[in-house]
């Protein structure tokens, strides 16, 4: 018995010294597995890691005695204090399920990512097609040009080796054309001249009859070839009535006029004035559609403009309007008498022959019309010119026409034959006219640039002024012919001395200059603007 009671004594001893063991060790173990608090409070609720650790423990110390009823009293009493335990959730779980949710995120964000990827690929290989085709394609075009630029060069050269002759015949054909327009002037003065001895023969017939003599029965006129038309007069420059006139009038400096009268005349721009050839009566037309008559009177040192007559109308001055067909209008009356139909675009501009019978015209098409006001037909087409034809005149007591056009060129023509001389302009012609004796001529460009020729050689131009870089709308001469008056886009007039070229600026519009005339006597000087303003410098 004693010995059992040993035996007994030391397992009591050692299991006392083993549940010491336990209280020192389990607390140390604890304290280096977990050396700081828990990152989540859940973990730290059950003792997970101690209870791994106490059969760890007990196994490497070979008490598996110890161990089952370790084991035994454990289990059964964490059924008793923890009966949710079996539903309790390890946080470990819950990390994997947010990884697996977070896994299936990246999954679906790769799905889409490949499919994106797809089509910017499919979009990617139809670019490269589309840059492959265009790289052929500018390939070919580079091609085309490369031998385009080898056949211009050669046509060029080609051209080049021409010139020379091309240069030498239209000196010819310009020799002949003076020659020609010298001839048929000869002409006219022979002719004029036969016809006033003729006029003096029979005056002095009719003197002997009418103091007995006999007398022969006179000839009876030549009958035309058409009894509608009507003959071109002779022309000479002994019947030109503003030769007589040139010598009397005196030449005031283009610096010496000033503002003396302005007045709106219309709403809109006015395209162009004129005045009456003998009274002191003003024409002005509009982009408002209607032309207006003003009466310019002078009371004492100041002048007065009092408007005698208004007519609405789609038209413009002398004919000169945005339709094709050209009218006459009877001032007096305020009613269209004529309409001529021929031009297919508009009608840029007229001028009366002196003898009163002829009408030329312009237009866009690029030809010029003459028109007989007796058999109101066209009697001529001028063609020559390749863009639009910009003015048109007679010059003064012949039969010489004037045009310019955007072209670049300058024309003159006679009316009865249809044939022309031509000078140049470096920039489109906007106008052209010639002074009262019909020996000068002027024309403006785009650029503001003002040419002087002389009639008798239209090769070079004797004179030029710059009255740019604004566009120079038209040109008047002066009664005299020593002073031009330009209208300019700047909104100046510029008033030309022709002999010096001496010129001087007029500024009292507020935006561009379309129209500019002289008077009668050549001391006042009236423009019409875009501004609708008429402007009398006197």
């Amino acid at each position: 018995m004693s010995a059992r009671k040993k035996e007994r004594a030391e397992e009591e001893d050692e299991r006392s010294l083993e549940e010491e063991d336990f209280e020192e060790g389990a607390p140390a173990t604890a304290s280096r597995r977990h050396p700081g608090p828990p990152e989540q409070q859940s973990v730290a609720e059950i003792p997970e890691a101690v209870d791994d650790f106490l059969r760890n423990f007990l196994r490497r110390a070979g008490l598996s005695r110890t161990l089952s009823r370790f084991e035994a009293e454990w289990y059964g009493s964490a059924q008793e204090l923890l009966p949710g335990a079996a539903t309790f959730v390890p946080d470990a779980l819950t990390h994997g399920q947010l990884l697996q949710s977070e896994l299936e995120t990246v999954r679906r964000d790769t799905d889409l990512l490949r499919q994106d990827v797809l089509v910017a690929g499919e979009a990617l290989v139809r670019m490269q097609r589309e840059r492959d085709f265009h790289r052929l394609q500018y390939r070919r075009v580079a091609g085309d040009k490369n031998r385009l630029m080898e056949d211009f060069k050669e046509l060029k050269k080609h051209l080049e080796s021409y010139e020379p002759a091309l240069r030498q015949l239209e000196d010819k054909y310009q020799a002949a054309l003076r020659y020609k327009m010298l001839i048929s002037l000869k002409k006219d003065r022979v002719q004029s001249t036969t016809d006033a001895k003729k006029a003096q023969i029979t005056k002095e017939k009719s003197n002997k009859k009418s103091n007995g003599a006999e007398k022969s029965p006179a000839r009876s006129p030549m009958s035309s070839r058409h009894p509608k038309d009507t003959d071109f007069p002779a022309c000479s420059r002994l019947g030109n009535p503003h030769l007589a006139q040139a010598g009397f009038q005196k030449c005031r400096s283009p610096g010496s006029f000033s503002l003396s009268y302005s007045f709106r005349a219309h709403e809109l721009p006015v395209s162009c004035i004129d005045l009456h050839p003998r009274k002191r009566i003003l024409a002005s037309a509009s982009d408002d559609r209607s032309w207006r008559l003003w009466v310019l009177q002078a009371d004492g040192e100041k002048a007065r403009v009092t408007l005698i007559g208004c007519l609405a109308a789609a038209f413009t001055l002398m004919g000169q309007n945005w339709q094709q067909p050209v009218r006459l209008w009877d001032f007096s009356g305020g009613r269209c008498v004529l309409t001529l139909r021929g031009h297919s675009q508009p009608t840029w501009g007229c001028s009366f022959h002196s003898c009163g019978h002829f009408l030329a015209s312009c237009s866009a098409d690029r030809t010029a019309k003459l028109w007989d006001l007796n058999s109101q037909r066209c009697r001529l087409t001028l063609r020559r010119h390749a863009a639009s034809v910009n003015s048109v005149c007679f010059l003064p007591s012949s039969n010489l026409l004037l045009t310019c056009s955007a072209d670049k060129s300058l024309a003159v023509w006679d009316a009865r034959l249809g044939v022309c001389s031509s000078a140049f302009h470096q920039h489109p012609c906007n106008h052209a006219s010639s002074n009262p004796a019909g020996d000068v001529l002027a024309s403006c460009d785009s650029r503001g640039i003002v040419n002087l020729w002389d009639m008798r050689k239209t090769a070079a131009a004797m004179a030029t002024v710059d009255a740019g870089p604004s566009a120079a709308n038209q040109v008047a001469f002066s009664p005299s012919g020593k002073m031009l008056a330009v209208a300019g886009s700047d909104g100046l007039v510029r008033v030309v001395e022709v002999g010096s070229c001496a010129a001087s600026s007029l500024s009292g519009h507020r935006d561009g200059v379309q129209s500019v005339t002289f008077d009668h006597t050549g001391e006042t000087v009236m423009s019409a603007g875009s501004d609708g303003l008429i402007n009398i410098w006197a």
